[in-house]
């Protein structure tokens, strides 16, 4: 879960050397940090339904096999496209693994007490992950480049698979699908997969077509046009359908899964402002600013292993919500960024983001797996999955669209296609529209959580040690 955690977010701090290496554009930057996170999210419903089906061992080792091999070929990247393509098949493996992790992990640990103690740790894991990404691949691109962020995964994944053949029990209910149900799992995958490539493409171009040219409207247009059809089909074959809709409708799912997608899009969308930021506005190299991010992985571990606690006193209401109101707060702070602003500011957001992150992740994850049937915890832990990747992807699409969009802006066309961090450091105007660029992505993010906090508070809690009805699965 680390592993995978830190491909979120390893690239941040190497876009200045991907610019000098390979001469990517603005939307390539966003779509080499996008393709890992949408892919996963696109597909991990299918994996979570074949994790169930063919044994969570084995889709787990299936799943690093992929991310190994993929990774290894990013590293030898010549181009961007490459450089693209690589990160989506890392998100492919990913989509295996990733579900197979926490459904070995809620299978295992049966009772509530000590399966919240194991969530909080594995949220804490994937957050840690994601947020010190940064710090990791600083390191590697000042020591290295930025391909040994690649290398790095394929000594890690060949260590896990060994181990996972000595100590990972093999489970899974190894359910046979009818032929009718195959055949529907391969057109549903790519309907809802297609449907989210298409609505993150849309958003990441807009700032260089124009929010309103006709390709743009048009993607937006085909991406609503598919993701509603996929409800639908899942409506229409209940028996076969890839997401059982009554699975939405227990209790914990829909709010939990709409939590951390709103999370995720906060805080990924803004962990990738806030490393440019911190290159190209306070001039610190990749590993400098990666270490200056390990202050918000500290906070969303300490907020992680403080949520079991919460949960177990006023169940997933309260932890939610007040998670959900700090990092608004933190988004708060954000806002009031200057151009002569220093680090402490920064730290400040840091600190208060990352409690209030901890306390959703592990709440939410609590809240999703705690209404789910052990039959179906793979699904289950899909859904849980998805929602992050899906709001993680379309958080750095959004965030990164709205700041190149302010950055055009302000400086003009010329700067359309190139990265923030070529034009900032000789120009103080290209400085003040950067941070006008992410004040407004603080704006928007803080909007998001602030909506999502006053949706939260009227929730009826649900005490996770209080016996679940899965009836209608």
């Amino acid at each position: 879960m680390f592993l995978l955690g830190m491909d979120l977010t390893v690239l941040n701090v190497a876009v200045p050397d991907l610019d000098r290496d390979l001469k990517p554009s603005m939307a390539q930057v966003q779509w080499i940090v996008d393709g890992y996170a949408l892919v996963l999210g696109g597909i991990v419903l299918t994996a979570g339904a074949l994790t169930d089906r063919i044994g969570r061992r084995r889709a787990f080792m299936i799943g690093l096999t992929i991310c190994g091999t993929t990774s290894a070929l990013g590293a030898l990247a010549g181009n961007p496209d490459w450089l693209i393509a690589a990160r989506c098949g890392m998100g492919a493996g990913a989509a295996l693994l990733m579900p197979a992790t926490l459904s070995i992990i809620t299978n295992l640990f049966t009772d509530p007490a000590p399966r919240r103690r194991a969530i909080a740790l594995w949220a804490a894991t994937l957050g840690l992950g994601g947020m010190t990404g940064p710090v990791l691949g600083g390191a590697l691109v000042e020591g290295f480049s930025w391909r040994a962020g690649f290398w790095v995964n394929v000594p890690i994944v060949a260590v896990a698979l060994l181990l996972t053949m000595l100590v990972v029990p093999n489970s899974g209910s190894h359910r046979p699908a009818s032929r009718s149900g195959e055949r529907a799992d391969l057109p549903v995958a790519m309907m809802s997969a297609c449907g989210l490539l298409t609505l993150v493409w849309a958003v990441i171009e807009s700032p260089v077509r124009g929010w309103t040219s006709t390709p743009v409207l048009t993607g937006f247009a085909l991406a609503t046009a598919m993701l509603s059809a996929f409800i639908a089909h899942q409506k229409r074959r209940a028996d076969h359908a890839m997401l059982p809709l009554p699975l939405l409708r227990l209790p914990g799912v829909a709010r939990g899964a709409t939590s951390l997608t709103l999370l995720s899009f906060a805080m990924y969308g803004a962990l990738f402002v806030i490393t440019l930021y911190l290159q190209g506005v306070l001039g610190f190299t990749p590993w400098q600013a990666g270490v200056r991010t390990l202050p918000l992985a500290a906070a969303l571990a300490t907020g992680s292993l403080a949520a079991p606690r919460l949960l177990a006193r006023h169940g997933e209401r309260m932890p939610i919500a007040a998670g959900l109101l700090l990092v608004t707060v933190a988004f708060a702070v954000l806002t009031g960024t200057r151009a002569d602003s220093g680090y402490g500011h920064l730290l400040l957001f840091e600190v208060i983001a990352g409690l209030g992150a901890g306390l959703v992740a592990a709440a939410g994850t609590e809240s999703v797996m705690g209404a789910i049937p052990p039959s179906h915890a793979g699904l289950g832990s899909a859904v849980n999955d998805a929602t992050r990747q899906v709001g993680a992807s379309l958080g750095v699409a959004v965030q990164g669209s709205v700041l190149s969009t302010v950055v055009t802006d302000r400086l003009g066309p010329m700067v359309s296609a190139a990265t923030p961090t070529a034009v900032l450091p000789p120009l103080p105007a290209a400085r003040q529209a950067f941070v006008d660029g992410l004040t407004a992505t603080a704006l928007t993010a803080g909007t998001v959580t602030l909506t999502a906090a006053l949706a939260v508070i009227p929730w009826r809690s649900v005490i996770p040690d209080a016996t679940t009805s899965h009836e209608g699965l």
